[in-house]
């Protein structure tokens, strides 16, 4: 049973993989700004505008581009936390600024900030967290890298008893129907996604 969900994950990725790698460079610079826009706007609803922390993570290569949503949100006043990847699936937070250079993650194919490391606390004091994806479906089952380390530090703040309004981001066309995304025990559904139209709340969160 878990070769078969694996196996569906692995192909849903790999197609999404191939689509994202058809973009062409105008159509990532239209989805990171429409991210901006429509991110920026959602987290100011939850914060009331007031400064505050936000995570959020870089988008490479044709990820939805997120930069310019990590821009926004500074100039909204907000810190902006973004992860490094560690041993054993665990991410550690560094806080960024304009100012911050990127080296290239040793554990995953991604960049990550350079400077002081925070733990898992420090992001639980976060008032809205955006997450990658490569896919999610009506349900808010989500199909990630394939790293866990989202649904591993998911998993530390259920523990800890924190519900911090989150969003996985994604492009317009990786928003699937309901029933799509097979869920293991050890994944944590998502409540919403952001995409290039808008944020858009899920099953039970509307």
């Amino acid at each position: 049973m878990l070769q078969e969900t694996n196996a569906v994950k692995d192909g849903i990725r790999a197609a999404h993989r191939r689509r994202r790698a058809a973009l062409t460079p105008a159509q990532l610079e239209a989805a990171g700004a429409a991210l901006a826009v429509h991110g920026e706007a959602w987290a100011g609803a939850v914060t009331g505008k007031h400064a505050s922390i936000a995570c959020v993570y870089l988008g490479v290569g044709h990820e939805p581009p997120t930069l310019p949503l990590i821009n926004a949100l500074h100039r909204s006043g907000h810190q902006v936390l973004l992860p490094v990847c560690e041993e054993g699936r665990e991410l550690s937070w560094v806080f960024w600024t304009p100012e911050t250079s990127f080296e290239r993650s040793k554990y995953a194919p991604i960049l990550e900030p350079t400077g002081h490391r925070h733990g898992p606390e420090t992001a639980g004091a976060a008032a809205v967290l955006f997450i990658p994806a490569t896919a999610v479906d009506l349900a808010g089952n989500r199909i990630g890298q394939g790293g866990g380390y989202y649904d591993k530090f998911l998993g530390h703040l259920a523990t800890a008893g924190k519900e911090i309004p989150l969003a996985a981001v994604i492009y317009d066309d990786e928003l699937l129907p309901a029933g799509r995304i097979p869920a293991e025990k050890f994944d944590r559904p998502v409540p919403a996604v952001l995409a290039p139209s808008g944020y858009r709340p899920l099953a039970g969160n509307a």
